[in-house]
């Protein structure tokens, strides 16, 4: 089920501190991502860790007990900010999604090129991770596939934001245009989950992954603008271990 609302209220990203970095690292190069785990102690999980994401999405078993997947998203004002890594929106407060009978609260949403989930051994083009986080603290984190098609209009979440994009690491920009998170809900919003981390230092555990089984289309324009800005942003993929991926559907 789909909902969208209307409101404007501008939100400070509590993930964001989740994700912070208290030392330097980049996804290639001598501190990229195969250093990771030795840049700081913080960073362990990054190599020691057991849980770990982004990892390719194969032998899903399906799950009669998973709930179809309900967005409660609203339209308002975001704040694109260059971290240094990757383009990173903080929306409007107030937008939710309830997954299997919790609620999480979008925090912010961040774009990687090339994609770094995979499905079935393939990457997309991009993908964007929507972070959420529960009144208890849970982490949730949606995964949109993004591919390029040349014949597509583009996104429009991207269409409007791109414009916008802050060029310089540390820059920030406020768009003042109403955004809704819901354009990157597909037609089809059928789902694979499993259990990870966040993937990018300092990798923390215990992330509930929902990954959407439809990609959506984005213009060559789209892709070549974020391109021009990272042109490899995404962490490789980690290894799933004994953990199970299910689907809804």
């Amino acid at each position: 089920m789909l909902v969208m609302l209307a409101a404007s209220a501008v939100m400070a990203g509590p993930l964001a501190a989740l994700a912070q970095d208290s030392t330097p690292w980049d996804y290639e190069g001598k501190r990229g991502s195969l250093v990771w785990g030795k840049l700081d102690p913080s960073y362990q999980a990054c190599s020691k860790g057991h849980e770990q994401s982004p990892v390719d999405i194969r032998n899903a078993r399906l799950d009669k007990a998973l709930q179809p997947l309900e967005f409660h998203y609203i339209a308002g004002s975001v704040t694109l900010v260059n971290t240094g890594h990757s383009i990173r929106a903080i929306p409007a407060k107030g937008s939710f999604m309830v997954a299997n009978g919790v609620r999480y609260e979008l925090v912010e949403f961040e774009f990687h090129h090339p994609s770094e989930t995979a499905v079935r051994g393939k990457l997309t083009d991009m993908d964007v991770d929507l972070m959420h986080k529960s009144a208890d603290g849970k982490v949730a984190i949606l995964n949109v596939q993004l591919l390029e098609d040349r014949d597509a209009a583009g996104n429009a979440v991207m269409a409007t934001l791109w414009p916008h994009l802050p060029e310089k690491p540390g820059a920030t920009e406020k768009i003042a245009e109403f955004v809704n998170p819901a354009g990157f809900v597909p037609a089809d919003p059928g789902y694979w989950t499993y259990m990870g981390s966040l993937s990018a230092p300092p990798c923390t555990e215990g992330v509930r992954w929902f990954v959407f089984e439809q990609p959506l289309a984005i213009s060559r324009e789209q892709l070549r603008k974020f391109a021009a800005l990272y042109k490899v942003n995404s962490r490789p993929l980690q290894d799933i271990g004994k953990r199970k991926i299910t689907a809804d559907e």
